[in-house]
């Protein structure tokens, strides 16, 4: 790396890709992930028991994280991770060393 790659501190500084880039470099796997979605809540809609479903609260964080895809604004991936991940509870043990 070049010195201006490299901040203050001597980390390295990121520089995001040209859009252009980023979309073709991910389009077909953006497409594919999609399209898997598609057909895992198709396969949820066929199957017996969907009505049952609609209160379950997995299949309203996909929902919600669906939602937050059509937002445009920055932060989406942190917005859907905060979706599917736990409150924080002070009562958790803490993992200890084998």
């Amino acid at each position: 790396m070049n010195a201006d790659n490299h901040s203050q501190q001597g980390t390295a500084s990121l520089v995001p890709l040209p859009s252009r880039t980023v979309l073709d470099a991910y389009f077909l796997e953006a497409r594919c992930k999609l399209l898997d979605l598609a057909a895992i809540l198709d396969r949820i809609g066929r199957g017996d028991g969907s009505a049952e479903l609609e209160n379950d609260p997995r299949l309203a964080r996909i929902r919600q994280a669906l939602e937050v895809l059509h937002d445009e604004s920055d932060g989406r991936a942190e917005h859907i991770q905060q979706i599917f991940s736990l409150d924080y509870d002070p009562k958790w043990e803490r993992p200890q060393p084998r």
